[in-house]
């Protein structure tokens, strides 16, 4: 029986979550004609390095979004205070309702509930709360994560992890980290597509999944 998916919602803690954690499954979902929408709530001023303007991860966001293929008009940007969302996670409640309500998404990405940072542990849970009537998937971040369950696989092309790797080029400021490098990006989509027999994946833990 398959899921009717027409609207897709990726929750990202801080800018380019998004994109690592499921940035193949965006582009394959746009390029099927689906909408996705895009929101980050925190653009980690305090943890620009230095020489960078402050404000260097929202035009970043913008950028890499664009370049996936979101529409700007569904990207959503919070200036919450980096390590501490879990200080607003009634505040970030009452607007994932709302969006609950603006976007209606029949999916949405989340970070796994297993991530152990503090911020990507409060959107998670939550997001669980705002939207357990609808189909979530928790992303992995594997530098975040100790335990991981692969319990679904999205099947990737190599062009769609061609645009993953290109939105996350645009974060110019964060080139520096060990897993903003290329062949960890495409290896790692590798790896997953290898345990289900195709070329290219991304892998998902069920959070919440309805059939209707």
């Amino acid at each position: 029986m398959e899921q009717k998916i027409e609207r897709v919602l990726v929750l990202a803690p801080h800018t380019d979550d998004g994109e690592f954690g499921c940035g193949g499954s965006i582009a394959k979902f746009i390029e099927e004609g689906k909408a996705v929408y895009y929101v980050a709530f925190s653009t980690a001023e305090k943890s620009v390095p230095e020489g960078w303007p402050k404000d260097i991860l929202k035009t970043e966001v913008k950028e890499a979004t664009k370049r996936i293929g979101i529409n700007p008009a569904n990207l959503f940007i919070y200036n919450y205070e980096v390590r501490k969302l879990n200080y607003v996670r009634q505040e970030i409640l009452e607007e994932l309702v709302k969006l609950k309500k603006e976007i209606k998404p029949d999916l949405v990405f989340l970070p796994t509930l297993n991530d152990l940072h503090q911020d990507h542990q409060t959107v998670a849970a939550e997001a669980t709360r705002a939207f357990k009537q609808v189909s979530m998937m928790g992303y992995e971040l594997p530098w975040n994560t100790i335990t991981f369950h692969t319990q679904a696989f999205i099947k990737l092309g190599k062009s769609h992890v061609d645009k993953k790797i290109h939105a996350l080029t645009a974060y110019n400021s964060q080139s520096q980290k060990e897993y903003a490098r290329e062949d960890f990006i495409r290896g790692w989509a590798k790896t997953r597509g290898t345990q289900i027999g195709a070329d290219y994946a991304e892998a998902f833990e069920i959070t919440r999944w309805i059939i209707a």
